[in-house]
């Protein structure tokens, strides 16, 4: 997946709580454009998938690519002759790219779902609130004084752009604390010798894109029994995403 992260990644990130909401602005930026081609991808081997095989394909991918990501920046990091100064600049440039990668999964989910994502207010709310989990349900209902379950097909694709302004001031404090801690010990713990790194990184990577999949399926409910747009009745050329 083409994740647009510096080949010199800057070592402030490794305290991604600083830089939490600049990343987030990042990813958007980067990985926006590339929703329907990664949807194309999870449709490559079967054309006629339906929105729930492709959801599963979707899942699939992002676990794979996390785990994968993860795990490869733990190894290297632990290498003979790899100082804790470089192995923290690694870990700094592989927060992002597992930003980019959560982003481009929760924004796939919001497009199979047929939820708008032509405001960018709504993709930060998808975003944040679905890798705030629980936490991120809560604050998108009492924000918007909206309840019943499904936020991201109830809420975002229907209240108006200011509200999600007032959503997205709050999600994003909770959100920098959240990620900033979560991310903090990962990339910490990266740098465990011994190999320990990628055990550490690839499997804490897993857990999270495991906690973003379920907050996926709460927040936008069971896949829709057809494609939303006549886009979709053939899928256009894909490409490898997730190299």
């Amino acid at each position: 997946m083409a994740t647009g992260a510096s080949d010199e990644p800057d070592p402030a990130a490794a305290v991604p709580g600083q830089r939490a909401l600049a990343l987030l602005d990042k990813a958007l930026d980067v990985q926006s454009p590339l929703v329907r081609k990664n949807i194309a991808r999870a449709r490559q081997r079967n054309p006629q998938a339906t929105p729930a095989q492709v959801i599963r394909n979707l899942e699939r991918m992002y676990v794979s690519a996390l785990a994968g990501t993860g795990a490869a920046v733990g190894g290297t990091a632990a290498a003979p002759g790899v100082g804790t100064g470089v192995a923290l600049a690694l870990s700094a440039g592989e927060a992002l790219s597992s930003l980019e990668l959560s982003t481009l999964f929760a924004l796939s989910l919001a497009e199979v779902h047929g939820v708008p994502l032509d405001e960018v207010e709504r993709r930060r709310t998808i975003v944040m609130g679905i890798l705030l989990g629980s936490k991120g349900s809560e604050t998108i209902t009492k924000v918007a004084q909206r309840t019943g379950q499904h936020w991201g097909r109830q809420i975002v694709a229907k209240v108006p752009v200011e509200t999600l302004r007032q959503v997205n001031s709050i999600l994003g404090k909770n959100f920098v604390t959240k990620y900033g801690t979560k991310q903090g010990i990962i990339v910490l713990g990266r740098v465990a010798p011994f190999g320990i790194g990628a055990v550490i990184g690839g499997g804490a990577n897993a857990a999270l894109a495991t906690l973003a999949i379920r907050a996926g399926r709460r927040a936008f409910g069971p896949p829709p029994a057809s494609w939303p747009w006549p886009t979709y009745s053939t899928p256009p050329a894909s490409e490898d995403l997730y190299d």
